[in-house]
């Protein structure tokens, strides 16, 4: 008992879809060594967890490229964990799609205000009318007539088609063809006040988790699918492997290339406070 009580616990914050649950696969079973650390893992939305981290309170936390904008005096980055679309990403859907251009003057139900998706979407056609409305509600009010457009992300991207949805825009393909690089999405942030040996710990085990599932890939899916809304194994692997590969593992050159023209260009544009410099964990 003692022994248990000694140990430190960490808070960690993810999304509640398949590639966030793929990729902690292996911290959720303790199927890898923590050491004396405890992972007490939180599901929210990203938007609330962007929230969240601009208060702090995750030790280790999922987040937006875009909201990193906002929490970089509290977190650093991790190489491990990004998640990013190359040549495919956020979408705008529509029970008919019009050109982009006319998408300006339409409202479009929106993800939460911090992130990503809708960063990109200001990016590619400016300030829009738009209204937040929970990830995966968007769809079914898309459906409804609720609103005539949705911004879609997760899961939805492969899924649109079978709610009678079509592609208006995709914001992965046209940030591919503008600037060369995947479009940079999600990230994984750690808080600085924890010191540079717990970071340095905690960096290595994100690095292995995600290691853990590329590897052990059938279990790893198996338990994701518990978190694949509306999506049989094969769908789940196919979404899976969008957004957890090689530059999942380590985002490199290209992808730190890929946060810096992300950020840079919404600092210009003036839609976010400041251009941001880029601190990571090591």
């Amino acid at each position: 008992k003692l022994m248990s009580d000694s140990r430190r616990h960490i808070s960690l914050g993810h999304s509640p879809d398949p590639d966030d649950a793929f990729m902690f696969y292996a911290l959720a079973h303790d199927l890898i060594d923590t050491g004396d650390l405890v992972f007490d893992h939180t599901l929210q939305d990203i938007q609330t967890l962007n929230e969240r981290a601009t208060r702090g309170e995750l030790d280790l936390t999922a987040i937006s490229v875009h909201a990193y904008a906002y929490v970089h005096d509290k977190y650093l980055l991790l190489n491990a964990g990004a998640s990013m679309g190359d040549g495919y990403g956020p979408m705008v859907v529509m029970k008919q799609a019009v050109p982009v251009e006319e998408l300006k003057t339409i409202t479009i139900a929106i993800p939460g205000k911090m992130t990503s998706a809708a960063l990109g979407l200001k990016l590619c056609i400016g300030e829009t009318p738009t209204a937040v409305v929970p990830f995966d509600e968007i769809i079914p009010a898309v459906q409804r007539g609720d609103y005539e457009a949705g911004l879609i992300i997760h899961e939805g991207q492969l899924t649109y088609g079978d709610a009678g949805l079509e592609c208006a825009l995709d914001l992965g393909k046209w940030w591919k063809d503008r600037n060369g690089t995947p479009m940079p999405l999600g990230v994984n942030a750690v808080r600085r006040d924890l010191g540079p040996e717990l970071i340095s710990q905690l960096n290595r085990i994100m690095s292995q988790t995600i290691d853990y599932s590329l590897t052990h890939r059938p279990q790893a899916v198996q338990y994701a699918l518990e978190w694949a809304r509306d999506m049989g194994a094969d769908l789940a692997d196919r979404f899976i492997g969008m957004y957890v590969n090689e530059l999942t593992v380590d985002m490199g050159d290209i992808g730190r290339r890929a946060l810096r023209q992300f950020l840079s260009q919404a600092a210009e544009k003036g839609y976010i406070p400041e251009a941001v410099d880029l601190e990571f964990a090591k």
